[in-house]
């Protein structure tokens, strides 16, 4: 996402108590590195994990922490905080402190803040896993989701300080960042559905082997979060890449190319883009053994055959409408990578091809980042490499052009 989004905005940072806390000193940090103004409110469970001094010096102004303090609130009060904002962020968002916000509360210097703030708010979670999942906290979740202005990014899952592993886990500095900055950047998407594809198919030879590939689906991921931050309605087609943890956006999960085809047919005359980006398997075999093969000595043939091509099939669907979604698709190669992505392009009608060199360092499955050539169907082709959170940003540049967004 572009570099200068934040340049010049206030960014009023709520400190919540948990173990977590302490990366708000590297967030705040950031903000401030990449041009913004930085205000801090802190709870006082949150003063148990990282001192007010610290987050001061890396503020460079005055922190928040308590608005029975008369000199507080004379020099830097709840009130001007909410009024001074132009977004308020929250992490970690703890259990306690999702449901104080839920409930409307305004007991500590960050609720009351927030509470007095009307523009846009981002809540990143992170908490022990039973915590998350508890029903009282998924309730208080629904609750936030469904008032205006409040974001959420992660939590992501993971291993947790307490030795757990699951969801809970506050999300990476990076996408932290990119959650804020979709916050000034949300509305350039708002109305438009996007369908995207992610991640492997797996095809069955028996009931424990298949055939599939390493993709762990991060960059379709890295696609749908991009456009959820910058307003659509996503809807992601996932093949089985394992926990993702809690996604802001609906998730039809699929194993099998067929599957992912039926879900792809169902949704995309719907949709006003639609991003295939999944590493469907070429082929499966012609016979699924209803038990588990046995070892014989010599070589064994499988005759495999070719699965449906999801893409190709979605774009025939769609091509001849009045009003068809924009295509995109990614070209993920070894070798002739710009030849064989033309190819694929002119053949399945795309407007826009994504392609890459999955042999290269750096780039392709199971890796946070990426580098890719565009190439659009009028023929104009540019480059881009970084994480593939980057990526998707600049996807998203050149798919909202064909959109008509501003």
């Amino acid at each position: 996402m572009n570099s200068h989004v934040l340049q010049g905005k206030r960014i009023a940072v709520g400190v919540g108590g948990g173990i977590a806390a302490y990366k708000a000193g590297d967030f705040v940090r950031e903000l401030r590195r990449q041009g913004a103004t930085v205000k801090v409110s802190m709870t006082k469970a949150a003063q148990e994990f990282i001192t007010p001094l610290t987050l001061q010096s890396l503020s460079g102004d005055s922190v928040l922490t308590d608005y029975f303090d008369a000199s507080q609130e004379e020099k830097f009060g709840h009130l001007h905080l909410a009024r001074w904002a132009d977004a308020y962020v929250v992490l970690p968002a703890t259990a306690d402190l999702l449901a104080r916000i839920a409930a409307g509360m305004a007991n500590d210097a960050v609720t009351t803040s927030l509470l007095a703030f009307r523009g846009p708010v981002l809540l990143a979670p992170a908490m022990n896993t039973a915590m998350w999942e508890h029903p009282a906290t998924q309730r208080n979740l629904a609750v936030l989701r469904a008032t205006p202005n409040t974001h959420f990014v992660g939590p992501a899952s993971g291993p947790l300080a307490d030795g757990d592993v699951g969801p809970g886990r506050l999300s990476e500095l990076n996408d932290l960042i990119d959650g804020v900055k979709g916050l000034f950047s949300a509305a350039q998407l708002t109305g438009k559905r996007v369908l995207i594809t992610a991640g492997p198919t797996r095809e069955a030879m028996d009931p424990v082997r298949f055939i599939s590939n390493p993709s762990t689906g991060k960059m379709g991921l890295a696609v749908a979060h991009e456009a959820h931050a910058r307003g659509a309605t996503v809807t992601v087609v996932l093949g089985p890449v394992g926990d993702v943890g809690a996604l802001p956006f609906e998730v039809v999960k699929v194993v099998t190319a067929d599957d992912m085809l039926e879900a792809v047919m169902k949704r995309v005359e719907q949709a006003d883009a639609f991003i295939a980006s999944a590493a469907v398997s070429d082929w499966k075999p012609q016979t699924v053994l209803a038990h588990k093969a046995k070892k014989t000595e010599g070589p064994q043939t499988i005759t495999v055959v070719r699965t449906p091509d999801v893409l190709m099939t979605a774009s025939a669907k769609v091509q001849a409408n009045a009003k068809r979604p924009v295509l995109v698709g990614f070209a993920a190669e070894t070798h002739e990578v710009i030849n064989y992505a033309k190819g694929k392009l002119t053949r399945k009608g795309l407007d826009l091809i994504v392609a890459n060199d999955v042999s290269a360092a750096g780039a392709g499955f199971a890796v946070d980042t990426n580098q890719v050539t565009f190439i659009g169907a009028d023929g104009t082709t540019s480059s881009a490499q970084g994480s593939k959170r980057e990526i998707a940003a600049k996807l998203w540049d050149l798919v909202a052009k064909k959109l008509g967004a501003p």
